[in-house]
């Protein structure tokens, strides 16, 4: 599989608005897709998932209402609205693709393949 975190990445002020966008090379369109984050001296965390079958979402609570994740399955592309930034939402951002979400909101079952990675700095 070959990923590509395209544009979207960056900084944005508190209460901003940014996309982030991911293309999967290779993958299959039942595969679900993950967007995680790491911030400096923090353990990565799930953030959203979307199954790869039906279409469901899920979300961990902190971003609940304010980040929307989205599926194409024809240009195997997934994004990432994220709506309301803040401070709490700098890290460095990655896609990753497994065979189904997890029973933690937000994460895969099991990640098979990560992203590069794309840095998100929230900042006035």
């Amino acid at each position: 599989l070959r990923f590509s975190c395209r544009r979207g990445g960056g900084s944005v002020q508190p209460g901003g608005s940014l996309t982030l966008t991911c293309t999967v090379s290779g993958s299959t369109v039942s595969e679900a897709m993950s967007w995680y984050r790491q911030a400096p001296g923090k353990e990565r965390e799930g953030v959203s998932c979307i199954s790869g079958i039906n279409g469901l979402t899920y979300y961990r609570d902190s971003v609940k209402g304010r980040f929307t994740i989205s599926k194409d399955n024809v240009k195997n592309t997934v994004l990432l609205q994220m709506n309301s930034v803040n401070s709490d939402d700098t890290a460095k951002y990655y896609c990753a693709t497994g065979p189904s979400c997890g029973s933690i909101p937000g994460t895969l079952y099991v990640a098979h393949y990560w992203g590069k990675g794309t840095q998100v700095t929230v900042s006035s």
